[in-house]
């Protein structure tokens, strides 16, 4: 059963973690709230694109728009110049540097399992299931 967020609490999903919530994987749940309460769910539009890109080659265009549709129940957030200049001063991929700087914007705390975003501040982190396998074999070695 997926926890409330605060009511107050701005979220911002990655698209590691739409794509986890979509296939139900074992981190779906990890995701939902976040992803249900749309009222306060942010969607920066690099997530829209990644997410919808995704889905249109592996599940095809009538899925891959019903789960953009699915996410355009949260505010979508375009990349305007001071979002782009804000984002060019984390040292990390374009699109997560986007993401981290949209919630940075919002005061929104940003949802993932992409290891990239791990040490930031307002962070959710949870390790992909394959991750957490990984971590559990070389523990044994």
């Amino acid at each position: 059963m997926a926890r409330p967020t605060k009511a107050s609490q701005l979220n911002v999903v990655d698209s590691s973690a739409w794509l986890s919530y979509f296939a139900n994987d074992e981190n779906a749940d990890n995701f939902a709230a976040a992803i249900q309460d749309t009222q306060h769910l942010i969607v920066p539009a690099i997530v829209l694109f990644e997410v919808f890109k995704k889905a249109l080659r592996v599940r095809g265009e009538q899925a891959a728009l019903q789960i953009a549709g699915a996410m355009c129940a949260g505010k979508v957030v375009p990349i305007d110049a001071a979002l782009a200049l804000d984002a060019a001063r984390y040292s990390m991929p374009m699109a997560d540097s986007l993401i981290y700087a949209t919630a940075q914007r919002l005061g929104a705390l940003v949802w993932t399992q992409d290891e990239d975003f791990v040490e930031l501040a307002n962070v959710r982190y949870f390790a992909k299931p394959n991750v957490k396998a990984l971590a559990v074999q070389k523990k044994r070695k």
